[in-house]
């Protein structure tokens, strides 16, 4: 199935933020954002020239609106993380899987086919229950403006994964929506390195920092590519679902590689992520019927 594609790119996301961990030590965000970017246009110009697919696009206006929203979305994720228990930035940008499923329902409510989507909105939901379980978010008074920032990376992500599904119905190839993505990345990224003193010296990077660079930007690549596949032919709220799975993933990094706990409500949180992508799955294997802006 071709929503599948999304624990794949769940599975990059992952290991990436596994070298932003480390990389993080040595950079700060700006340059860890301008860094992905410009590994990652290198990366996707070498594919789409094995591809043979020329770089010109005749919606160039779809492809800025992407990049706008998908960067603004990650600059309020790091935001948040910044200002908010790295939980509860975690969760509130994982509701996008929620948000997806929000507006698809609501396009739905459109057609009279709300109904239809009642199951797997309802994994969905239960989805995002996991990620609260294994995250355990909290929010103080005083952080009540991050908390809205750290929203509005989730809804922005939804947008820009709605936007992606736009974009390969007027037939743009996935290589391309990934390179233009990565332009947009790496330009905010320099804008922000302008606005905080310039780049590091690399007589103070560490070599595990500066090792994880070029994996970081090719890892980004990868997933942005598969998550890109799922959007553009899987079924939107199975593959908003399945998103969930990057939480999991990340939970056993951070169990074998930085030997953190694992309470017990989080693990029953990730069985809940588990199970519901599982009945995502099945519902489509009954051929639910899509709305009508799911159709490929």
């Amino acid at each position: 199935m071709q929503a599948l594609w999304m624990i794949l790119g769940a599975f990059f996301f992952a290991s990436m933020a596994v070298g932003v961990k480390v990389a993080s030590g040595s950079f700060n965000t700006f340059e860890l954002v301008f860094y992905r970017g410009l590994v990652s246009v290198v990366f996707m110009s070498l594919v789409l020239r094995a591809q043979v697919t020329p770089l010109r696009t005749s919606v160039p206006m779809m492809h800025a609106w992407r990049s706008v929203i998908g960067v603004s979305a990650l600059g309020s994720w790091f935001y948040a993380i910044a200002h908010l228990p790295l939980a509860t930035a975690m969760t509130l940008n994982y509701m996008s899987g929620v948000w997806v499923a929000t507006f698809v329902v609501g396009g739905a409510l459109l057609y009279g086919q709300a109904q239809r989507q009642g199951p797997l909105m309802l994994t969905v939901l239960a989805g995002f229950a996991g990620v609260v379980m294994m995250l355990r978010p909290t929010l103080d008074q005083n952080q009540l403006f991050a908390g809205l920032i750290g929203l509005f990376s989730g809804m922005g992500a939804a947008l820009a994964y709605l936007q992606v599904t736009a974009l390969a119905k007027v037939g743009e190839p996935e290589g391309r929506t990934v390179f233009y993505f990565s332009v947009g990345t790496a330009f905010a990224g320099l804008v922000g390195i302008a606005f905080t003193g310039g780049l590091t010296p690399w007589s103070a990077v560490s070599w595990q920092a500066a090792a994880w660079l070029v994996p970081i930007g090719v890892l980004a690549s990868l997933g942005q590519w598969c998550i890109t596949r799922a959007y553009s032919r899987g079924p939107t709220l199975l593959v908003a679902n399945l998103q969930y799975s990057g939480i999991v993933f990340a939970a056993f990094y951070s169990l074998v590689l930085f030997g953190e706990h694992i309470a017990l409500l989080g693990w029953a949180g990730m069985g809940l992520i588990v199970v519901s992508g599982l009945a995502a799955t099945v519902l489509r294997a009954r051929a639910l019927p899509n709305t009508p802006a799911e159709e490929h």
